[in-house]
């Protein structure tokens, strides 16, 4: 598990406890030779806490847009964001992208939460990606110090 991934998954726990919603946030064990549909798992009887997030950290001296041909893979399943996009259809679960910019040193990291519906009609229009500059147009997952907090997307965002 990533940092990140790992981060995430306490924001949304302590936002559960916080506000004493019932609701897990939790990532399957990863085996050697397997793989996971979605780095992030929220389940609570409340559907919109019914979620699958997909991870992705990007250096931004590296590069400007995040590409479906370099930062997602390819199986014998088909690419990632097919891979994804049947996982969410089947389960009911709405989708996101989270997406941490890594901004170089001196710099804090910024993340950001993209609905899986435009990851996902971008892939089927063969677009190559998506821009950094788009992506911060998305809902900001708030960060101090230490951690990440999704407090204020739970509230606002429309899941």
């Amino acid at each position: 598990m990533t940092d990140f991934e790992r981060e995430l998954v306490n924001a949304f726990n302590q936002f559960f406890n916080q506000e004493k919603i019932q609701g897990i946030a939790h990532r399957k064990k990863q085996h050697r030779f397997s793989s996971q549909l979605c780095d992030v798992l929220v389940d609570s009887p409340h559907e919109m806490f019914y979620l699958a997030i997909e991870n992705k950290s990007v250096k931004t001296s590296s590069t400007n847009k995040l590409y479906f041909s370099q930062h997602f893979s390819e199986s014998s399943g088909g690419h990632q964001v097919e891979r994804i996009s049947n996982f969410l259809d089947r389960s009911g679960r709405t989708g996101f992208l989270a997406v941490e910019l890594k901004r170089g040193r001196g710099r804090s990291r910024k993340a950001y939460m993209v609905p899986w519906q435009t990851i996902r009609s971008r892939f089927e229009s063969n677009e190559t990606g998506i821009h950094l500059d788009k992506i911060q147009e998305y809902p900001e997952v708030l960060r101090d110090s230490e951690s990440y907090s999704v407090a204020e997307i739970c509230q606002n965002l429309e899941i």
